[in-house]
This record gives C-alpha cells, sequence and structure tokens, in this order.
C-alpha cells in the first residue's frame, strides 16, 4: 500500500504519491545513467579524445573545452597509432565469445585524410598497428596477416588456420575466456618482426550446442571446450621476421610451456616477453625472445605453492628495459622492480593492502600510479608512489570507488568514482589530485531513485566459524522497525578472487534489491573465504577444495543474521548467477536446514563439466583430486534439499553448459525433489535479449513473493 503525504502552503496544496521502484522503470531505462565513453589521452599530454555520437572529439585537459572532432562519424571504439598520425576505426562489430568480435574498421591517415579499408572491408580480429604506423596486422578466419597502409598490399603470414583446428595469434575459448583475452600476437617495437601463438585444438574434445531458432530442424553451434582433466590445444610460440616472410619455432622445451597466455614488446627494437606456464599453473616463467637470432632467455620464475593468477598479469618495461611487475608474494598484490635481465631491485609497494589496477610510470618524478585498496578492502583509492622513496600520496576520494584515466604527461587524470550511495561522476584532476572541474554526474539519476525511496547499503562485517570477519551489506526498508521479523533475501559470488561487498554503485542488481526491499525483504550479501582484496591468504583458502569453505560461510552468515532480532530466521533465501548459483545449489542441499529458498541462475552443478584452465587453477585435475570435485558438488547432496529451489539455464549457454542444469536436475527427479525449472531458449550465460531480463527478473520476484 502506498502512503500519501500531503505539502501544504500558504498559497498552494500539492498532492504527493510516495513512488517505488519496479520492474517496469528498471527496465524502461528510466533509472539510465550517463557516461564518458572512449577516454583516451593524447600524446601531448594536453588533450584528451573521446567518442561522442558526431564522432571522435577532442578536448583540452587544461580548458576543458572541445577542440573540435578528430574524425566526424558514428563508431564503436578507435585505436591510435603510436605517433598518432593515424587511427583504427570500428565501423561494425559482431560478437564471438566474451571478449572477441569480428569487427569492420577503416585506417585514416589525419594528415592526408586517406581511409584504408581494412581486409577489403571483410570482418577481421584483433587489428594492430606496428609500432612505426606503416602497417596494420590482423587475424582473419584464424590466419594472421599484415597490410601496408600506403600500398593497401596484403600479405598473408600464416596459412593453416581453420575453425575447431589451428588458431595463429588468437586465443582458443578457454584462453579468452580465463586469461581474459583473445590476442596472442605483439609486433616488436622496431615494427621488423611479429611474435605470435599457434594453438593446435585438433584433440580438444569437441562442445555441440542446439540452436533451436525457428527453423524446423535445430542447427547446431560446435566449439572445442576443454573440460577439467581433459586434453587443451597444443601451443607453439612463433617468429615471423617480415625481411624474410619466413616464421620460424620458437624452442621453449627448457620451459613451462604448456600454456602460452600473454605476450608483450619491450623498450628495446629485438626483443619480445613471452609468460608461460604448466598445467598447473601455480608457476610462471617470464621469457626473453631475442627475435634477431630466434633465442629464448629466461628471466625468472613467479610461482606460488597453490596457484598463479595467470588472468591477472602486471608488466610494464621502462625506457631502459628495467621492468614492473605485479606479484602476491608477501601475502598481498604489490608492484616489483626489476632490471632488464630479470633481476630483482626492490618491491615498490608495501603494506597490508592491495594493487588493484596499474596505470603508469612517469619517469620524470619516478612514481608509478595505482588503484589500492590503501583505505580499506570494500574501497578502491587512486595513489601515486614514489620508487626511490616509497612515499605514497593519495590522489582521489578516500572512500568509495575510484579509478582513474591519466594524462601521456601524468599532469592530469579524469577520475571516476562512485559509491554505494552515490552514481558515477566524472572529474577532471591535476596530478596532484585537485579538482579542476567536473565533467559529468549523474545527479539525475540519483533524485529519481530518492524519489522513488531507494536505500543505501549498510556496511558491516560478521563473524564465520573459525573467527574471520567477513564483509557484509545489508539493506533494509526505509520504514525500518527492529522489533519487527523480516524474511532474509542473501545474495552471492563466491568465486575465488572475486568481491561482491563493495563500496560502489551497484549497475547490476541493486535496483532489482531495491525493488525487493520495498516489497518487505530485508535483501544482504557477506563476502566469505575464497573472495578477493582481503589477502591472499583469505583468497586462496579454498585451494582444492572450491565450494566447501564458501558454502560453510554463507552458511553461518545466514545463521547470524538468523540470531538478529529483525530476522525471521524460518524465512531466508540466497540467490546467485554462474558461480554465486554453484553456491545457491549448495546451499538449498548441504545447508537446507537454513536456508528455505533459492534461485539458482546458470549454475555449475559439477565441476568436473567446468573449462580446464579455470577449475584446475584452483582444483587441480579431477584424476588428481576427485575428492575435491565429487564432495563439493550439489549433485551429490540433492538427497538433501528441503526448500524452495528455481533452477534457470540458458540452452545456448557456452561457458556454463546447459548440461549443468540437465545432470542436478536428474539428480533432484531421482531423490523424488520437487523443484522450479525455467530454461531460456538459444540464451547464452548472460540470458539476455529483447524481453527476457524483464521476464526472468518478474519470474524470480513472483518465486520470491510466493515463496520466502
Amino acid at each position: 500500500m502506498k502512503k500519501i503525504l500531503f505539502s501544504i502552503s500558504i498559497l498552494t496544496s500539492v498532492l504527493y504519491f510516495s513512488q517505488e521502484i519496479t520492474l517496469d522503470k528498471i527496465y524502461s531505462g528510466y533509472y539510465r545513467g550517463k557516461g564518458i565513453s572512449g577516454i583516451s589521452s593524447l600524446k601531448n599530454g594536453e588533450n584528451y579524445a573521446i567518442i561522442e555520437p558526431g564522432g571522435i572529439a577532442k578536448y583540452s585537459y587544461k580548458t576543458t573545452q572541445k577542440e573540435g572532432n578528430i574524425v566526424d562519424g558514428k563508431f564503436q571504439s578507435y585505436i591510435f597509432n603510436d605517433d598518432e598520425s593515424k587511427i583504427l576505426l570500428l565501423k561494425e562489430s559482431q560478437p564471438i565469445y566474451r571478449h572477441s568480435f569480428l569487427g569492420k574498421f577503416d585506417v585514416k591517415d589525419l594528415k592526408s585524410a586517406k581511409v584504408l579499408t581494412l581486409n577489403n572491408g571483410n570482418f577481421v580480429q584483433e587489428p594492430t598497428f606496428s609500432p612505426d604506423g606503416s602497417k596494420v596486422a590482423f587475424i582473419a578466419d584464424n590466419n594472421l596477416f599484415y597490410q601496408d597502409i600506403n600500398s593497401g598490399k596484403i600479405t598473408q603470414i600464416t596459412t593453416d588456420g581453420k575453425k575447431n583446428f589451428i588458431l595463429n595469434g588468437l586465443g582458443d575459448w578457454v584462453y579468452e575466456e580465463e586469461f581474459g583475452h583473445a590476442k596472442l600476437y605483439e609486433w616488436t617495437k622496431n615494427s621488423d618482426a611479429i611474435v605470435f601463438v599457434k594453438s593446435n585444438e585438433s584433440e580438444v574434445p569437441e562442445m555441440s550446442i542446439p540452436i533451436y531458432g525457428k527453423q524446423l530442424y535445430p542447427s547446431e553451434m560446435r566449439f572445442k571446450y576443454p573440460k577439467a582433466g581433459e586434453k587443451n590445444s597444443v601451443v607453439s610460440a612463433q617468429l615471423y621476421r617480415l625481411d624474410s616472410a619466413k616464421t620460424m619455432v620458437l624452442n621453449l622445451s627448457n620451459y613451462k610451456n604448456y600454456y602460452i597466455p600473454d605476450v608483450y614488446k619491450t623498450a628495446k627494437p629485438d626483443e619480445i616477453i613471452l609468460i608461460t606456464s604448466e598445467r598447473l599453473q601455480n608457476a610462471s616463467d617470464v621469457l626473453k625472445v631475442n627475435t634477431k637470432m630466434g633465442t629464448v632467455t629466461k628471466l625468472f620464475t613467479e610461482s606460488d605453492k597453490r596457484w598463479i593468477d595467470t588472468d591477472n598479469v602486471t608488466l610494464e618495461f621502462l625506457a631502459d628495459n628495467s621492468f614492473i611487475w605485479g606479484a602476491e608474494r608477501d601475502g598481498n598484490r604489490h608492484l616489483y622492480l626489476y632490471d632488464q635481465n630479470g633481476k630483482l631491485k626492490k618491491q615498490i609497494t608495501k603494506g597490508n593492502w592491495e594493487v588493484t589496477n596499474y596505470y603508469g610510470y612517469n619517469p620524470k618524478t619516478k612514481e608509478v600510479f595505482i588503484q589500492t585498496t590503501q583505505e580499506g578492502s570494500i574501497n578502491k583509492v587512486v595513489s601515486k608512489v614514489n620508487i626511490d622513496t616509497g612515499k605514497t600520496t593519495l590522489l582521489s576520494n578516500a572512500s568509495g570507488t575510484n579509478s582513474a584515466n591519466f594524462s601521456q604527461n601524468y599532469n592530469y587524470f579524469i577520475e571516476t568514482s562512485s559509491s554505494a550511495a552515490k552514481p558515477f561522476t566524472y572529474v577532471l584532476k591535476d596530478g596532484s589530485g585537485k579538482t579542476m572541474k567536473e565533467l559529468q554526474n549523474n545527479e539525475e539519476q540519483l533524485k529519481k531513485l530518492q524519489a522513488d525511496n531507494m536505500v543505501v547499503k549498510e556496511f558491516m562485517t560478521i563473524p564465520n566459524e573459525v573467527g574471520d570477519q567477513m564483509n557484509a551489506w545489508v539493506m533494509k526498508p526505509k520504514d525500518f522497525d527492529p522489533t519487527k521479523k523480516y524474511p532474509l533475501f542473501m545474495f552471492q559470488y563466491s568465486g575465488p578472487g572475486s568481491q561482491q561487498v563493495t563500496n560502489s554503485w551497484d549497475q547490476g542488481n541493486g535496483l532489482w534489491f531495491n525493488h525487493l526491499v520495498q516489497q518487505g525483504y530485508i535483501v544482504a550479501c557477506v563476502d566469505g573465504r575464497g573472495t578477493g582484496y582481503k589477502g591472499t591468504e583469505y583468497k586462496k583458502t579454498t585451494y582444492l577444495n572450491l565450494g566447501k569453505f564458501e558454502i560453510d560461510d554463507q552458511i553461518a552468515a545466514a545463521k547470524w543474521f538468523g540470531k538478529q532480532s529483525y530476522i525471521n530466521k524460518d524465512r531466508i533465501g540466497i540467490f546467485g548467477w554462474s558461480y554465486g548459483g554453484y553456491m545457491a545449489s549448495l546451499a538449498l542441499t548441504k545447508g537446507a536446514d537454513v536456508f528455505k529458498t533459492g534461485i539458482a541462475v546458470a549454475p555449475v552443478t559439477n565441476w568436473r563439466y567446468y573449462d580446464s584452465i579455470y577449475t584446475e587453477r584452483f582444483m587441480r585435475t579431477p584424476q588428481e583430486n576427485p575428492g575435491g570435485y565429487d564432495d563439493n558438488s550439489p549433485t551429490t547432496y540433492a538427497n538433501l534439499l528441503k526448500g524452495k529451489y528455481l533452477l534457470i539455464h540458458g540452452t545456448a549457454d557456452d561457458n556454463v553448459h546447459f548440461q549443468n542444469a540437465m545432470e542436478f536436475s536428474e539428480a533432484l527427479i531421482q531423490n523424488n525433489k520437487q523443484f522450479e525449472f525455467m530454461a531460456y531458449p538459444d540464451k547464452n550465460h548472460g540470458i539476455y535479449g529483447g524481453q527476457t531480463r524483464p521476464q526472468l527478473y518478474q519470474k524470480m520476484t513472483n518465486f520470491l513473493l510466493e515463496n520466502l
């Protein structure tokens, strides 16, 4: 029931109705915020570029005024060459997997205005300027090419590329998903050679997914997907020299060579760096390739008794070819300085906090610019650290989540900030952190939400059974009555190194949670063991036992809340997507005495069905660790299900396969357990498109209203 508020003045009386955050408003875009797209500092350090509806615009840092368009037109993204005389423009794209896409690109010479259509207008992947700006390398049909910008001539480097067989310079599905990028090639600094990774996935088992559409007979999506313990692509590092037009295989036999996650160029003309790893991912070699001689030497090995975050590499080469490296050696992620030969010179950052992002190094001031958790694990701040003295200077707000886009001379940066109570703002600051001008805010978005009685998260810590203080947030109704008992709806993700309890604006489920609070629920989230930004020991406790300690902590959190005077311990529900769906499934089985209701979207239900790189990083293989896999699978505990359980999955999920939902459903059926199930035809892991999301969230809302 809505409350009616009256506002009476001497001249007028106006009737105000209290408003609510509804699903219709959420999905109509009523609360949509504003942002700044495609920020890029220009080489002179005094200007920056952004994407606007009319083109790529140029702005002055000093005056904040627009100085015209660099290029007119409508573009999805852009890349400058090193001296900014040319620009690569994405005109059209088609998504493939999480990071990869097919694109049609133009190369425009900004001096002559001459335009070259890359690859004769055909789709390509991962185009990259040569450092001298004379050529663009790209991938088409799994083969590597380069095109001369002046003549337009295309040179084909590889010829054996074939779908589901050979990839050149491009990661396969699991590389892209778990190492975080599709591109696996790099130019040398002098533009005379390219080092690339060749992947042979012929022995990788193939996944087939039916695509229903509206056709009489379903078609199939077929792709190589190495599940835990199965064969992966066989990879090799290849060196192609432009002068000889010949390719040679680099000899990595003396080094870790099962995976080659990354390829980097150095500050020297004839060098490339390869990051390699063995299958267990508990050690990585940093290898230097001499591209004149084709020789390989090791700079150093990074190792850990559990795992290395092979998907989170920080590496930058300085002018003298010394380099900055990120590692978790002292219990937190920090930066280290090495000389050009791989000898450790010093640890740059220290403290009981973590470096969460690296922005760059200013050689004039000898300072690195970073994002950290120095102001608490739920906050992200921007600061600079002097390499010589170790002095740290805070540049951003001291709370909330703050990130930066620096000018190339580090005299300015655009700060993007938010908090749990405030949506994104974009502020121009000078190099000392002093505000020059606010470029964009979302006050209008915030006013709409406040008018509709938005509630703000309250942060706290709560104990688990071994004495850890777990970060948590809770959302309570506006008219919260501490003498009343409310149903509790818990949200979590819980995956290794993840974080859901952050002092940041929630662009994901935040509005839906507000809607649920207005229906009379308390909503809470707890980051238990295995989650990130509280040190490596907290994060890596779950090694070899994914799910075990995470669900223990969610059960402990639910019990703690159940003891609070304002929570009805008999009405506790839980929700999660992907890893969070896995946890919700465990909660309704292993935690069936605590949780009354659960919603699991796209859950892993057996780690044997998930991909090799991710799963084995934390679990080793099923052959080595069968108990770790089976003892923590919801399927193993299907007989324990008691409460109301809603299972949701997209039939075309290429990431967490529909097979997971089918196996768990069969286990529940054979244990005579009743549950609800919703399949989304031809939808992938994100389950979106058209009216899919509104329908999905209405279904979940109805389920909660009926069962919690």
